[in-house]
């Protein structure tokens, strides 16, 4: 039911990333990434480059669709809180067809089987679906029929939980839009197969079979965990189905961002999250637009003002120099302060644009010893990540077409440099508290945010209707600070 580029991509070693790629019909040309990254860390620890070899071509292929960056404004206070526009969901429109006997059994049977894919047999109502069936076809066959099978794909395409249990998710599914209900359940009811389709729905990522496997295999006794596997379970049906060939992933709680294709990680990346409370880091699903190389930082208000960083930097200009700061203070005393590129910028040597109302972003950070401690959430809302000039690079090459050379002189030039992406590449910004670690091992994480309670506590409660909310309608909070 979804569509991306055809192409097949392997792992080759620690230190390069080769992959090879055939695009489309058998007449499309080989297309190649020999090797990607060397070790490229600061500059200060050593000068970044890439392998002579390092991109061959990849030229032929549309990874998803052309992207058109979005350019966000000025500088926002550190926490600027953003009002979401007031509108009052309504419910979802779920068809009523004609179903034959053979067809309602089969989602009998279906229903009653469905507690290995996480959710609660009785959620579909099968005590009235069987009397129904009872009954024999006709309208109220269809009536209830239709109802159960319409929840059952809501909650296996979009999640169980309630949108007022997903707390800071602001990840937008797209695959109501792309696999309606109506369409869903018109090709079962045409084909007679009510458990393929069914089969279909199923996130395609590895880490939702593990976690499927993890519960089968637990027994009815230990509750806990049978609760929180599938509470963990519904959290990647709150994502798209397919969520890319090649894709960004970090799972907040776990501190590690992934670089991934053909849902095989390529390359991990240690990260620095957002403290628990305002700064927390939010659940997003956005494109990567641009990676800037030797960035500036214009500081928020917040700081500067609320900081007294701006009269510091006018009364103290050889500090201010040292530290890279630039201020200006207009005719009406408003006062800018701009870190300038370096390797003491509090964004680094590397920003990987995503645009978002919440202004969060990847970023290299000139305080690295961070990396070295088990708990990580020390930011304000933006993701610092290890070795971003490394991951710099590869979204360059991959995402703007760049050959190695040119990325290794952008990135060493120690100028501004902004890079558009011609190829999109998703990055989903993630919360799951047991699912499988960088080493692909299923593995229990701590809930830093307090985000399982609510989740947990929805599948204690009678299911909710439907409605047309799609993401959190909680405040929005505008965390542009990578401090």
């Amino acid at each position: 039911m979804k569509q991306g580029f055809a192409a097949g991509l392997r792992f080759v070693s620690i230190s390069t990333l080769a992959a090879v790629s055939t695009f489309g019909p058998a007449a499309y040309a080989q297309s190649s990434i020999d090797s990607v990254i060397g070790q490229s860390e600061a500059r200060s620890q050593a000068r970044s480059r890439i392998e002579p070899s390092a991109v061959d071509k990849w030229k032929n292929d549309t990874l998803d669709a052309p992207t058109t960056p979005e350019l966000r404004g000025g500088a926002a206070e550190a926490t600027t809180t953003i009002a979401q526009p007031v509108v009052q969901p309504v419910p979802v429109r779920e068809p009523v067809m004609a179903w034959q006997l053979a067809d309602a059994k089969a989602l009998l049977a279906t229903i009653e089987g469905i507690g290995s894919e996480g959710l609660i047999p009785a959620d579909y109502n099968p005590t009235g679906l069987r009397a129904a069936i009872a009954g024999g076809a006709g309208d109220p066959l269809d009536q209830v029929a239709s109802k159960a099978f319409a929840w059952l794909i809501e909650d296996l395409r979009d999640g169980r939980t309630p949108m007022t249990a997903r707390v800071q998710w602001f990840a937008v599914d797209p695959d109501q839009d792309d696999m309606p209900t109506e369409a869903i359940m018109a090709e079962a009811l045409a084909m007679h197969d009510v458990a393929g389709v069914v089969d279909k729905l199923a996130p395609t990522v590895p880490d939702y079979a593990a976690l499927k496997e993890k519960l089968a295999l637990t027994p009815a006794s230990d509750k806990a965990t049978r609760n929180l596997v599938r509470a963990n379970m519904d959290r990647w049906r709150w994502l798209k189905q397919d969520l890319g060939k090649v894709y960004l992933l970090t799972n907040v709680p776990e501190f590690q961002l992934r670089l991934t294709v053909n849902n095989k990680i390529i390359r991990t990346y240690k990260t620095v999250v957002g403290k628990p409370g305002r700064t927390a880091t939010p659940q997003l699903a956005e494109m990567v637009t641009a990676v800037v190389f030797n960035p500036t930082w214009t500081v928020p208000q917040s700081i500067v003002k609320g900081e007294g960083l701006g009269n510091k930097v006018l009364n103290n200009p050889k500090w201010a120099r040292s530290a890279g700061y630039r201020a200006t203070k207009s005719d009406n005393g408003f006062v800018t302060v701009v870190q300038q590129p370096g390797e003491n910028n509090s964004l680094g040597l590397v920003k990987i644009d995503m645009p978002n109302p919440h202004a969060i972003y990847l970023h290299d950070t000139p305080s690295k010893q961070y990396f070295n401690h088990e708990v990580r959430a020390y930011s304000h809302g933006c993701i610092r990540t290890e070795r971003a000039v490394e991951l710099g690079m590869t979204m360059a090459i991959l995402g703007a077409e760049k050959s190695a050379d040119e990325v290794r002189e952008i990135s060493n030039s120690r100028k501004y440099t902004k890079v558009e992406m011609t190829r999109t590449f998703p990055v989903y910004l993630t919360y799951f508290t047991i699912a499988r670690s960088i080493d692909g091992e299923l593995e229990t994480f701590g809930d830093i945010y307090g985000r399982d309670k609510p989740v947990l506590a929805s599948f204690q409660a009678p299911r909710e209707a439907k409605t047309s909310q799609r993401a959190s309608n909680e405040e929005i909070i505008e965390l542009d600070n990578p401090l």
